[in-house]
């Protein structure tokens, strides 16, 4: 059985985040899966989410932000087995999900759209097996300072490890897009341009600023991203 699993952690999130992207998955993948939240708080998630503890984690080297997200490696991950697709919580599934699972490689990950010509990937959306890569992990605990000073993040910590290791691959360019850079046009037409969905995307993922509710008001907090109202947003993001 394929496991699509996700984290949820701190307030940024509330539980309609891991509940729409649920749902979206049971729309868009085919094939009988699990879908897994890791959490620190449990409440008000849909009863059809399998909801986990979030994986042990003591991070000596400072606040966690995305490093807790290498906690995904640990062997064994709770009971997972097999082909596992993590998700981030900030995404919109606008395509079917059958082939994040078909795609040949043993780790998967999306190629910087920023900086496509370095190896790192955003790690917005991967797959892996289970319990497959636990040196990632291992790794950081035993060499936390010193990998904080050579990488700057978790998704470029995992991105050179596999890489070293010849595992890293990338998903097809298409499938997952970024909102700002993919959807949105440059200032000063987003002014007046409404986000174009991408006739191929699988994923849209929204990192940083805006996320969907504010695709879906048309909120902005800067004037060279202003984001106008985006109805395929709120018809996808349920």
């Amino acid at each position: 059985m394929a496991n699509v699993i996700c984290m949820k952690w701190g307030r940024k999130y509330g539980p309609e985040y891991a509940n729409r992207l649920a749902s979206m998955v049971r729309r868009h993948l085919r094939r009988p899966h699990r879908f897994v939240c890791m959490t620190d708080d449990p409440s008000g998630l849909d009863s059809g989410i399998d909801a986990r503890p979030l994986p042990d984690f003591d991070d000596p080297g400072g606040p966690e932000r995305g490093w807790r997200k290498i906690s995904t490696f640990r062997r064994p991950l709770f009971d997972l087995e097999g082909p596992t697709l993590f998700i981030d919580l900030d995404v919109v599934v606008v395509g079917g999900l059958d082939d994040f699972f078909d795609h040949p490689g043993e780790f998967l990950i999306i190629k910087d759209w920023k900086r496509p010509w370095r190896p790192t990937g955003n790690s917005s959306v991967y797959r892996f097996e289970a319990g497959a890569h636990p040196g990632i992990l291992d790794r950081f605990m035993r060499e936390h300072a010193q990998v904080r000073r050579e990488v700057r993040n978790e998704q470029e910590y995992i991105s050179r490890e596999l890489h070293r290791a010849g595992k890293l691959g990338y998903w097809p360019k298409e499938w997952c897009v970024s909102f700002k850079y993919g959807c949105m046009a440059r200032f000063p037409a987003c002014w007046w341009t409404t986000p174009r969905k991408p006739a191929d995307a699988r994923i849209v993922v929204f990192h940083g600023h805006p996320n969907p509710p504010d695709a879906i008001a048309g909120r902005s907090i800067k004037l060279t991203r202003h984001v106008r109202p985006t109805p395929w947003v709120a018809e996808e993001w349920r």
